[in-house]
């Protein structure tokens, strides 16, 4: 399977994209990135499909520092758990390394390597990728957000020592010098941030030891709990239903992988795709109906119905009543034969 990453890093995308004139609707469309993932932060979503939106965008707008913008409003919240136990350390240089342990939590295809000598810290980035580098937004946006991240812990004043990229410069180099608030060398080895020695020893006031151990805790749970496919097929289909294209070939290019792929885990954890389609169904058209101005017609083809009257013989035959009936509050006294449990047949 593919790298994924939190949706929670379009938190802020919306916005960027209105900024320089993009629809960010049309954009996420053209990215294949459902919309719904943008009200639920913890939604995985393929790095592959973020980078290929970041690139479009900036391509789209004219803006190359779209990726620095990006990062530009972004900061620990983004992180979820991994924020939270970054500012809970004693010291930046402890909150770094808790960075750079946790961060595959919320991005699977980020690394982050610390090189110390006796006067300099480097921070290095890798991101995972079919390319030898990962696309130039794509590397602003994750650098620019650890420069942010280890800003927050000093406060406005600091600054790095220096900042390194691979690509060639930039048109305005001096965008990237005020973001950075230091000398940012293009077309070097690597994707670094060098801080000084005695950076890595400033203390965190806010800090939390009790707080940090508890969430570590967490965090090391998670980790060592994997997630089954039934629960990542099961997330992709709520957002891909939402957003009204859901069928098993989007899920499967959603995880990267192939639909008998799909099939041979679901059919071995017990479960199939329609399965978990039907579920997830039943659960949104309730929600759906319960707005009587919203045509049935619409409910249905985004539930991917080919026609109202498929989904109200469906309705029939999951609710034991009709659409009609249930707006009226009815609700059967016994389930209809399709629901009853298996040791029933």
């Amino acid at each position: 399977m593919a790298d994924l990453i939190r949706s929670a890093s379009l938190s802020y995308y919306p916005e960027i994209a209105r900024s320089v004139g993009l629809d960010p609707r049309q954009m996420m469309r053209k990215a294949r990135l459902p919309l719904a993932v943008l009200d639920k932060p913890d939604t995985p979503i393929p790095v592959a499909s973020l980078r290929r939106l970041l690139e479009m965008s900036a391509a789209a707008s004219g803006a190359e520092d779209f990726g620095l913008r990006l990062a530009e409003r972004g900061g620990l919240t983004n992180f979820g758990a991994v924020g939270l136990i970054v500012r809970e350390q004693a010291t930046v240089g402890e909150a770094i390394e808790a960075f750079s342990r946790f961060i595959h939590v919320h991005h699977e295809g980020m690394k982050l390597d610390i090189v110390r000598d006796k006067q300099t810290v480097t921070v290095r980035l890798h991101l995972r990728g079919r390319r030898p580098t990962a696309p130039r937004q794509s590397i602003d946006t994750a650098l620019g957000s650890v420069h942010r991240i280890i800003q927050s812990l000093f406060g406005s004043d600091w600054r790095p020592q220096e900042v390194h990229l691979h690509y060639p410069p930039p048109h305005d180099r001096k965008r990237y010098r005020d973001f950075f608030g230091c000398r940012v060398v293009f077309n070097a080895d690597d994707d670094a941030i060098l801080l000084s020695v005695h950076d890595m020893e400033r203390r965190i006031p806010s800090a939390h030891p009790l707080v940090a151990n508890y969430l570590r805790k967490r965090i090391e749970a998670i980790e060592n709990r994997p997630a089954s496919w039934e629960e990542k097929v099961d997330d992709v289909v709520r957002s891909l239903l939402a957003s009204g294209d859901c069928t098993v070939e989007r899920v499967a290019e959603h995880l990267a992988c192939t639909r008998r792929t799909i099939h041979r885990h679901l059919a071995a954890s017990g479960t199939s795709f329609s399965a978990i389609l039907e579920a997830q169904r039943a659960d949104l058209v309730i929600q759906l109906i319960e707005d009587p101005g919203r045509p049935l017609a619409d409910i249905a083809a985004q539930l991917g119905f080919s026609a109202q009257s498929a989904m109200a013989r469906w309705f029939r035959g999951r609710f034991g009543c009709t659409i009609t009936d249930w707006r009226k509050g009815a609700r059967p006294l016994a389930q209809p034969a399709n629901m009853l449990p298996a040791s029933a047949a």
